[in-house]
């Protein structure tokens, strides 16, 4: 994947790594403690029992840089994962119970792409992303000021829709104060497939069939012309649409989820690869990201679809972004 295509999923904050800090995929206690359907981590979440499924595309459609195929067998131990990615309202409660404080926040900006930059804000728009200049270095825009400084998720209405301009290391900090990790890519995978394989999507392979929108996705023509035919221009409520079959909202589209391992377009194809609950290479300089956002379009980058992958540095942070969590299940 080039830096090009990357900044065009979302782009890298480029530190020195002053942020949160970061934790080795090989930590021998990444594990939760396993939950039964009476522990109260499990409400709004979906159990996945242990099984195997293919993972992965062989289709033109694409991206072989990116590592999409081979298709391949995956076996997972049993979890619970998140129906709907985590909201402003639930980021909002973790917060104000413990003073966290955002990598963006840090930092004192993040992205934001540039028809959202709330109208009074763009003279706190910094710098743009080479190759991809829809996107705006944007002082004060944080979580809960996801357009700029002036904006906010309270006063915009926004607590039903999915937590934005958090970093990995952000997403991980939340999932640690409730009970629970970030995914498996394999794991978020499986679940966002919904028990169906070789389709695109949960539903097929059509990305509107019948003409009905399944998904928050870019429609017309990006990044100069956004129609908002599918009823959003930027973000969703997290239950804006049909869920998939295990009854997870939002698998494509909308924002882009933080998994837990490493990135690597190879790691899957070589010795050290294990099939049997894979938590990718030990170590890396980016995060697997998944699931495509409401900025992405065929004309430019079709990783909407289920296995489709992008990465991004684990300290950066923009408005297309966020996250669901697990839950390791009892057996």
């Amino acid at each position: 994947m080039s830096d090009e295509d990357r900044a065009c999923c979302s782009p890298a904050r480029e530190t020195d790594h002053t942020g949160h800090g970061d934790a080795s995929t090989a930590d021998p206690d990444w594990r939760t403690e396993p939950a039964t359907e009476d522990d109260e981590r499990t409400a709004r979440m979906v159990r996945i029992d242990g099984g195997t499924f293919r993972m992965g595309t062989d289709e033109a459609v694409g991206f072989p840089e990116d590592g999409e195929g081979p298709v391949r067998e995956v076996t997972t131990e049993p979890y619970y994962v998140d129906r709907y990615a985590v909201t402003n309202a639930e980021f909002l409660a973790f917060v104000r119970e413990t003073g966290y404080t955002t990598d963006a926040e840090r930092f004192g900006w993040s992205f934001v792409f540039e028809d959202f930059v709330a109208e009074g804000d763009r003279e706190h728009a910094q710098d743009r992303v080479p190759g991809a200049d829809w996107w705006l270095a944007v002082a004060g825009a944080d979580w809960f000021h996801p357009r700029g400084p002036s904006s906010s998720v309270v006063d915009d209405d926004l607590l039903k829709h999915p937590v934005t301009h958090v970093s990995w290391a952000d997403a991980a900090a939340y999932a640690e104060w409730a009970g629970k990790r970030l995914p498996t890519e394999a794991e978020w995978e499986r679940a966002a497939r919904g028990g169906r394989e070789g389709t695109r999507f949960p539903w097929g392979d059509e990305l509107e069939p019948g003409g009905e929108h399944r998904c928050n996705v870019w429609q017309g023509d990006f990044p100069e012309r956004n129609t908002g035919a599918d009823g959003y221009l930027a973000t969703a409520p997290v239950d804006a649409y049909e869920p998939n079959g295990f009854g997870l909202y939002d698998v494509c589209g909308n924002v882009w989820e933080w998994c837990r391992d490493w990135f690597s377009p190879d790691h899957h194809t070589t010795d050290a690869y294990d099939p049997e609950n894979p938590t990718g290479p030990e170590s890396g300089d980016e995060r697997v990201m998944r699931g495509g956002s409401h900025l992405c379009h065929e004309s430019w980058c079709n990783r909407y679809r289920l296995a489709a992958r992008s990465s991004n540095d684990p300290e950066s942070s923009t408005g297309n972004v966020g996250f669901r969590c697990v839950v390791d299940a009892a057996r």
